[in-house]
């Protein structure tokens, strides 16, 4: 689903992502872990289309991020870390402008908004304007806006910041769903032991550069994903 091959970035002299390759398959969760600066945000934002690069290639269900941008986007649901959402708006009026977008069937946008508005706890406050919500509320309609068009790309930058303990557990019963539906995810985060629990595949960046990528269970061996990553941290 996902390939990136030799990406690099740079900001002026700084190399942000340095000659990395990864893969994520239909089916995959895969975590995207490393510190503050390593390039997750970099990589993630590449992989969507919203910056460009230097070097590499990147496809997306065999399509080329650079050369088939807007049929790629059609195929990729971005979640930031902090959603820029349009305020003026209900949370019903910013979903159909979503749905809108990417040409989703008006019955199927229906059932997708209530399903899933429900399943998040966000349903019933959908009318109400979005300058109301708290940042929980925005984060819900972020993640509801995504799985109204259903791509077969997820990519999320810390997706669980501000969501309570119940949504956050409906959250992750839905990324094992659309999963095994057939799509993919790619998702940064920094609390590692859900990572480890929910995730069967994990990518560790430091400094730009892979350190070490796979199944779950073969990266980190017999230790937790937590003291893989300290090591790999500590290490030169």
């Amino acid at each position: 689903m996902l390939q990136v091959k030799g990406l690099t970035k740079r900001y002026g002299d700084k190399l942000a992502v340095d000659n990395i390759s990864l893969e994520v398959k239909s089916g995959q969760i895969t975590a995207f872990i490393g510190h503050n600066g390593a390039g997750k945000t970099t990589t993630l934002k590449a992989i969507a289309g919203i910056i460009d690069f230097d070097e590499g290639e990147i496809l997306v269900d065999g399509k080329s991020v650079k050369d088939d941008n807007y049929k790629v986007k059609f195929n990729i649901g971005y979640l930031p870390d902090n959603p820029d959402i349009y305020e003026t708006l209900s949370g019903i009026e910013y979903l159909n402008f979503i749905a809108d977008v990417f040409y989703v069937d008006k019955n199927v946008r229906k059932e997708r908004i209530e399903t899933y508005g429900r399943r998040l706890q966000i349903f019933s406050d959908l009318n109400a304007p979005i300058s109301t919500y708290s940042h929980g509320m925005k984060q819900k309609l972020a993640i509801l806006s995504l799985l109204v068009h259903k791509p077969k790309l997820y990519l999320f930058d810390e997706p669980f910041v501000g969501l309570d303990p119940i949504t956050t557990h409906e959250f992750k019963e839905i990324m094992k769903e659309v999963c095994s539906e057939g799509s993919a995810i790619l998702f940064s985060t920094h609390v590692l032991e859900v990572a480890e629990k929910l995730c069967s595949h994990v990518i560790i960046i430091k400094n730009g550069k892979i350190m070490g990528q796979g199944e779950m269970k073969a990266v980190k061996g017999d230790k937790s994903l937590e003291s893989l990553f300290l090591e790999l941290e500590k290490s030169e």
